[in-house]
């Protein structure tokens, strides 16, 4: 084995909405986590894995840190605090601006109690002036000891080799945890749940978003593996809130599924049958059973 290769854990940080899964899925060449511009697209730590010849990283991507108002931001903010702990590095995504708004100061809180390195990576460099960067890098330096401070565009992949470069500075000697060619530990079914939630997302008015879950009823190959039957239902918190995901004659929903279809057969490389289904379930945001149900268990933290 080398012995200089390198491998360790690292997460994503930052408030929601900052770039978090777009940066992950830039740097593993892939998409595995769900992107959109509503607050709180992710709601569970997703592992992705990149290798090259100097090593291993190991991604946790996780939800946004913000204060808690329902179970369901319970279980998300303390998913992603707990993660500080467990990693070897850090990377707290910001936004290039020079106010340091209360979501940042809350999270350079919690970062005080943690002792792993932390590296700032200020994303969205393409949609400011190149000489405004250092203004911006000068105001963050001092409300944490940052290891270093890394500019980048998660949407362009501008300065992706750097940032990798000084992710290994910090990670310890070792060997690999997953093959070379293993892009993350998602089970299927969660990521295809995640892709019809993300077509939701991007799709429905901005009060439904949040009020939805996606449970994957069945997934059976036919014909040899060249078709996959998916039957999954999207749950909604209201009776109106069904009738708008459904949409007239059923136009939102055949749109929200072939969006979905069209991307899940990317991921699995075969043809896709998908069968949705709408219910509405009032409180699921607040049942532990229902969060169970769903996908989100305390355990896993």
């Amino acid at each position: 084995m080398n012995q200089n290769y390198k491998s360790g854990f690292v997460t994503l940080i930052g408030r929601p909405n900052v770039g978090k899964s777009t940066l992950m899925n830039q740097i593993i060449g892939q998409k595995i986590a769900i992107t959109s511009n509503k607050p709180q697209t992710t709601r569970n730590r997703i592992q992705t894995v990149y290798t090259d010849d100097n090593g291993q990283i190991i991604f946790l991507d996780t939800p946004g840190i913000t204060k808690a108002k329902n179970k369901l931001q319970e279980y998300m903010v303390s998913a992603a605090e707990n993660t500080l702990k467990e990693v070897d590095v850090i990377l707290w995504l910001v936004e290039p601006s020079t106010f340091i708004g209360a979501g940042e100061r809350h999270i350079a809180e919690v970062l005080k109690k943690v002792k792993t390195p932390v590296i700032l990576v200020i994303n969205k460099i393409d949609t400011v002036e190149k000489q405004d960067i250092l203004t911006f890098i000068d105001k963050y330096k001092d409300i944490h000891d940052f290891v270093e401070i890394v500019p980048v565009s998660a949407l362009r992949g501008e300065n992706k080799s750097a940032l990798i470069e000084q992710i290994f500075k910090y990670l310890p000697y070792g060997p690999q945890f997953y093959d070379e060619d293993t892009i993350t530990d998602q089970p299927e079914r969660q990521i295809v749940a995640e892709l019809i939630r993300e077509k939701g997302l991007r799709l429905l008015s901005d009060e439904i978003p949040h009020g939805i879950a996606v449970s994957i009823e069945s997934m059976k190959e036919k014909q040899g593996g060249k078709i996959m039957e998916i039957q999954a239902t999207i749950v909604c918190e209201r009776d109106s809130h069904k009738g708008i995901i459904i949409g007239k004659q059923g136009a939102m929903l055949k749109k929200i599924g072939t969006d979905a279809r069209r991307e899940i057969e990317h991921l699995l490389d075969c043809k896709v049958n998908l069968q949705l289904w709408v219910k509405v379930n009032k409180n699921w945001r607040d049942s532990d059973f229902l969060l169970k149900n769903y996908g989100f268990n305390k355990i896993d933290l």
